[in-house]
């Protein structure tokens, strides 16, 4: 019998006296997806992350080699030459880990120069950097936002700034996607109710792949006496002239009071950081609990992030073939009938709607060789599932081709083109 398809909603407010009750139902079906072998989470990889993968098949146990479209590894540094020997050298130094929280014994020459480093490179005056991206947002949000100050946030966000607004005790309001009159009406509804004012808004939006209006977002701003944050998480290394994300693509450089990221995507690392003045930088090391509280960055991990924003800087023909395989995916997608959005980087979402043929095709897709997420609500709107591709430097063509030939073959066989 065919297990039911449900999301994750289903068990989130299951009433009872016990706090572990909505555990039982829900791990009962994660089981019965599993007995059916239509588990598609945590295929474990017995391989580098690059263009092609060799994963331990959860339907077969055997090593099975797959096309990997679903990593965020934009531009192919997890395994760049210099980015592993920059790790290695750190690692014979330093060892594997800091040993402390940043403020007291756990920064390292190593932590100061990536600072300084990513300052430069988003054209700041200070960075600060945390242990993960999700930290970073939640922290930096948590440390400036207090209870007379609003959060002004895109629809869309991603969830760690969603939740860093909610975890503060300011107030948070959200204005729909990329729509400058909604949030012209947030900030007139802002106005004289609420001390301090933050627009928050993604660069490279993370389910979507379009990117914010961050000329018209910074006008409004200054009109109307707020500050503006930019989650620079998929737009570093993959947009901009020089790889610098959102506004260099906008020729903006300077003109955002906080540019914050990770360093786990197109750096190829772990991490995140938190970029503006240096008054701010101070401020935040201070007062973000998740900055203090946490156990800095393994020296590796900074060497390594390090090296990746040279070969960045370096090699921008690796930003030129990741842009060529994202306009070559984009023509022959949309050629096909699928609903790609409004992308313009290296995520593509197939728009489906439908959560069973979402989970269905992303099935069929492992057992043709093409591993891709699927993405369901809530990390989406109700009605919008989809798979979520995701483009890197070092893709080939046959690559691309194989992926477009199951897409279309796959695609039709369940009724989405």
């Amino acid at each position: 019998m065919r297990v039911e398809f449900r999301t994750l909603d289903a068990f989130y407010e299951l009433e009872s006296e016990d706090v572990f009750a909505k555990c039982r139902p829900f791990s009962s079906y994660l089981q019965a997806l599993k007995n059916e072998g239509s588990y598609p989470y945590r295929r474990t990889l017995l391989t580098p992350c690059a263009n092609r993968v060799v994963i331990r098949d959860p339907l077969t146990s055997k090593p099975k080699e797959m096309v990997m479209m679903a990593s965020n590894n934009y531009l192919g540094l997890t395994t760049h030459p210099k980015v592993i020997e920059a790790g290695r050298r750190a690692l014979e130094e330093y060892g594997t880990g800091s040993g402390g929280v940043p403020l007291l014994s756990g920064t390292y020459e190593l932590h100061r120069a990536l600072e300084r480093r990513i300052a430069r490179f988003k054209g700041c005056e200070d960075a600060v950097v945390f242990p993960t991206g999700y930290s970073t947002n939640v922290g930096c949000i948590n440390a400036l936002i207090r209870p007379k100050d609003i959060a002004i946030n895109d629809r869309l966000n991603h969830a760690s700034l969603i939740d860093g607004c909610r975890l503060s005790r300011g107030t948070l309001r959200i204005f729909r996607h990329n729509d400058m009159e909604s949030l012209r009406r947030v900030l007139e509804y802002a106005k004289g109710r609420f001390a301090g004012k933050l627009i928050i808004v993604d660069g490279v939006f993370s389910m979507d792949g379009d990117i914010a209006r961050l000329p018209e977002i910074i006008s409004l701003a200054r009109q109307y006496g707020a500050r503006v944050m930019v989650d620079e998480a998929h737009a570093t290394g993959v947009i901009g002239k020089n790889g610098r994300g959102t506004p260099e693509h906008f020729n903006l450089e300077g003109q955002v009071d906080i540019v914050a990221g990770t360093l786990s995507k197109a750096l190829g690392g772990l991490g995140g950081f938190v970029a503006s003045s240096q008054e701010v930088v101070d401020y935040v090391r201070f007062y973000a609990r998740a900055y203090m509280f946490s156990t800095s960055l393994p020296p590796v991990v900074a060497a390594s992030v390090l090296a990746a924003i040279d070969v960045i800087e370096e090699e921008p023909e690796r930003r030129a073939r990741l842009h060529d395989n994202i306009g070559y995916m984009l023509k022959h997608l949309k050629a096909l009938g699928f609903n790609t959005g409004n992308t313009e980087t290296a995520i593509v979402p197939l728009i489906i709607g439908d959560d069973a043929k979402v989970k269905d095709l992303t099935l069929d897709l492992h057992q043709a060789g093409i591993y891709v997420n699927p993405v369901f609500y809530p990390a989406v709107p109700k009605g919008t599932a989809r798979i979520r591709l995701s483009l890197m430097a070092t893709h080939t063509k046959q690559d691309l081709d194989q992926a477009l030939d199951a897409l279309e073959t796959l695609g039709r066989k369940h009724g989405i083109i």
